[in-house]
């Protein structure tokens, strides 16, 4: 059996469950459990922290798992990623007092608290800077306040936690994060079953960036309304009973859709209809 690593919570846990579960796979209906067999797809799923998956997979005790790239970096494992899954995002940045640092050139002989040492420390190293990191757990926002660092680096999102310690951004992100597919580096490429995996989670992405969108157009107006929706080889066209009208189907971007449908009746298409994609493969 294919053996996957899955987060058993935070933030990767649900979106993962639920791409895992539009893909076809069973998932746990308990959060207790740790371990789950799907014999019908043949994978075998572990329930893990997302700091220890990249561990795991890169033992080569499970052939592949979803995290994060920052806890994948942060790990220093010898695993690589290999399909993004667009959830999850976040962006790693430095905060400081206002007026402390203009950016990481100026953190000399400081001290910089983080959840993700191996990501800091490696990316001051990478650019000549001798400063000191801290590991901490949890809310780093803190240890400027109580001394133990002048700077912290952090996930950020809205910005909003800094701003109320009184924090401000410092310098360009440090890296964008998001979940990610990985295994161990080095491992066969072309394995069947992972590479069968992949195409499961690479349709589950597809069908949620497109849509299925369907219309009647005169046949004068053909090549400009195909010109709309080129679909990702060429739209289907059939003839309608009424003499001149064509029926398209076509795949279309869900997040240009509505526009294309203004662009599509303004053009005199009609019974334009979108409908979702449960699944495909490409």
């Amino acid at each position: 059996m294919l053996r996957i690593a899955v987060p058993n919570k935070g933030s990767l846990s649900g979106p993962a469950s639920a791409m895992l579960h539009e893909a076809g796979y069973q998932q746990r209906k308990e959060s207790k459990e740790l371990v789950l067999v799907d014999p019908e797809n043949e994978v075998e799923f572990f329930y893990l922290r997302p700091r220890d998956i990249a561990i795991y997979v890169s033992s080569g005790k499970l052939d592949i798992g979803i995290t994060g790239r920052d806890l994948l970096l942060d790990s220093g494992a010898n695993a690589e990623e290999i399909l993004q899954l667009g959830f999850a995002r976040s962006t790693f940045r430095y905060a400081a007092k206002p007026g402390t640092a203009k950016g990481p050139a100026d953190f000399g002989g400081m001290t910089i608290a983080t959840s993700y040492e191996g990501i800091v420390a490696k990316h001051l190293a990478d650019q000549g800077i001798d400063a000191s990191v801290v590991h901490l757990d949890g809310a780093v926002e803190t240890a400027i306040e109580l001394g133990v660092a002048q700077v912290i680096a952090d996930v950020v999102e809205t910005g909003t936690s800094l701003r109320n310690a009184g924090l401000e951004i410092v310098g360009e992100p440090i890296l964008t994060s998001e979940a990610v597919v990985i295994r161990r580096t080095g491992a066969d490429a072309e394995n069947p079953q992972v590479q069968q995996f992949l195409r499961r989670l690479q349709g589950v992405l597809v069908a949620r960036s497109y849509v299925m969108m369907d219309y009647d157009c005169r046949v004068e107006d053909l090549e400009k309304a195909v010109a709309l929706t080129p679909g990702l080889e060429s739209p289907t066209i059939s003839p309608l009973h009424h003499e001149g009208w064509v029926a398209v189907r076509s795949m279309v971007e869900a997040k240009e859709a509505q526009r294309i449908m203004d662009d599509l009746y303004a053009l005199g298409a009609r019974a334009i209809l979108t409908t979702a994609i449960h699944a495909c493969r490409l």
